[in-house]
């Protein structure tokens, strides 16, 4: 997925942010801020980018494109669960999780260097790449009234990462075996945000937020985005559906003792959901 789009992802929902500030003060009349709980399930459809550098102390690695270099898919169905809870009028609690878990076998058209291991040239590798991805956020709306509020969130960002490779491996000059190479982490990365909400009629409610931070935190830096926009419509009093488009990057470093790894990961796309309040 080009830059290009995933711009226009990010502007899209930074923009339904600034209009739900705009429009917060003004006066009018629907329903949906009234959810005291909610549960939403979606199908997330995105492009995906991804490069990955695994190396040990004294053997660098390669930067490596997965779907280019291994053959990734680079784009995925994202089953995804959402659920929130309205603690008070301006405060809320929320959660989310999906999971992204994709396979491949390639012939490799050059050699990489990956966790201490030379995958030469021609060889054939199998690789994995899966993340379990989970959200929570605390939000507190400083401008709120019967159809809009704006507020800003703390939160974290856990992702645990599975990345492994398998293949004829160079173990010396003329000498090659099959080497599987795995490494299993989970990286969490604390979050600061906005959000905003406005019913342009009873029916039509427009979300959108932005959630970002760049820091290290032990043996984890980088930082991420994630980014969201949001239009549902509302059936009944407990039932709406809608259409969003998101924005997700990472730029992740792991450093620990026995290894080093550098991971850019990137979703950008549309998503359908249906959601049930109360």
């Amino acid at each position: 997925m080009s830059n290009h789009v995933g711009n226009q992802g990010v502007l899209l929902a930074a923009l339904a942010v600034v209009g739900v500030a705009s429009l917060a003060a003004t006066p009018a009349s629907a329903q949906a801020l009234d959810e005291r709980f909610w549960l939403e399930g979606s199908g997330y459809f995105p492009g995906i980018e991804t490069k990955i550098n695994v190396s040990r102390p004294g053997q660098p690695g390669t930067d490596i494109d997965a779907e280019n270099d291994l053959g990734m898919e680079d784009t995925d169905t994202l089953p995804a669960v959402y659920a929130g809870w309205r603690m008070s009028p301006r405060w809320i609690l929320t959660g989310e999780f999906y999971a992204l878990d994709r396979e491949a076998n390639v012939t490799l058209g050059r050699t990489i260097e990956f966790d201490g291991s030379t995958y030469p040239i021609g060889v054939s590798v199998d690789s994995r790449i899966a993340s379990d991805v989970y959200r929570a956020t605390v939000g507190y709306s400083f401008i709120r009234n019967d159809y809009s509020e704006l507020g800003a969130s703390i939160g974290l960002h856990a992702t645990d990462f599975d990345i492994e490779l398998t293949g004829e491996a160079q173990i010396g000059p003329a000498v090659r075996q099959v080497v599987t190479r795995n490494r299993t982490f989970l990286a969490p990365m604390p979050t600061i945000g906005v959000y905003g909400t406005y019913e342009i009629s009873p029916k039509v409610i427009l979300n959108g937020r932005v959630d970002f931070l760049s820091l290290e935190v032990d043996e984890y830096g980088g930082g991420i985005t994630n980014v969201q926009a949001s239009a549902a419509y509302r059936f009944s009093r407990n039932f709406s559906a809608g259409l969003a488009w998101r924005y997700v990057a990472y730029d992740l470093q792991v450093e620990k003792t026995e290894y080093n790894a550098d991971i850019d990961y990137n979703f950008n796309g549309p998503s359908i959901f249906a959601r049930i309040s109360f």
